[in-house]
């Protein structure tokens, strides 16, 4: 059913005069899920697409020039800034719960669990959705000081979401992750960023993580908590929530698309006006 789904959705696009205008490039496309539209997106690749990252897309496919990246919706219940827990109120100091054996980049989880999971202050355990993991997670999140977002079988993963959401100074080891709205955002004033090789550099991550003072952390908190409503997806939408967010993105990609369709083409759309041969 999937495969009869897409192949109509694509036979469908392609007959409308709209599409048929330009060849689908004023189309928006959401595919974030990454197993979304795995057997139309070759088809459908002129359209703007709206991705959770380009882990499953060839670069001719889906790439930072035409598509954007939008935020997972967080699964652990969010905090109010002014009930954030500071410094001294999260005792651990590095936590992650999630499954553990990925493929592809994600084989990094299992060796940075062997690693760290004796570890002092740190938490880092298999969980999954059930049985109260997402209680499980919402509590340890929001009494940790950092929590790792390390890539799965994609770039991507719902926990740095989950950690904007709880106020947790995300640690990125991902190294191939695009973000959302970075164009507009500086995730290095809220975020860690840690290349793949030197997290598993034994001792590389504790040592820096535990360098980071009260006083750095503490500015890094603050900015999440200004920042963690841009993540919020909300209906009816409000300003500056991740819907307005994300097509204030695809307007800013509209903009760009169209400057290099006209620079691209600014000859052929001359001599069509002044009807030169």
């Amino acid at each position: 059913m999937n495969t009869i789904l897409q192949e109509k959705l694509v036979k469908f696009l392609k007959g409308r005069d709209e599409w048929k205008q330009n060849g689908g490039k004023n189309h928006l496309v959401m595919a974030h899920h990454p197993n979304s539209m795995l057997l139309a997106r070759k088809k459908l690749s002129s359209s703007m697409m709206v991705l959770s990252d380009f882990g499953r897309y060839p670069v001719e496919y889906a790439n930072i020039d035409k598509d954007l990246i939008a935020p997972y919706k967080h699964v652990v219940k969010s905090i109010n800034a002014s009930n954030s827990r500071g410094f001294e109120e999260r005792p651990t100091l590095v936590y992650f719960r999630g499954a553990i054996y990925r493929k592809a980049d994600g084989i990094i989880r299992q060796e940075l669990f062997y690693m760290l999971k004796d570890e002092k202050d740190v938490y880092f355990t298999f969980g999954s959705a059930q049985g109260g993991g997402i209680r499980a997670a919402s509590k340890g999140m929001a009494s940790s000081k950092f929590c790792l977002n390390i890539a799965g079988d994609t770039p991507s993963s719902n926990r740095l979401f989950d950690a904007i959401a709880t106020h947790c100074v995300p640690v990125i080891i991902s190294d191939d992750l695009e973000l959302p709205y970075e164009d507009v955002l500086d995730y290095s004033k809220f975020s860690i960023f840690v290349h793949a090789s030197d997290a598993c550099k034994k001792g590389y991550l504790l040592k820096l993580l535990r360098g980071i003072k009260k006083d750095k952390w503490s500015q890094m908190w603050e900015r999440l908590k200004e920042i963690a409503p841009h993540f919020e997806y909300r209906f009816p939408s409000r300003h500056g929530d991740a819907v307005d967010m994300i097509w204030q993105a695809v307007s800013r990609k509209v903009s760009n698309v169209n400057n290099k369709s006209y620079r691209e083409n600014r000859y052929r759309m001359s001599q069509e006006f002044l009807n030169v041969d």
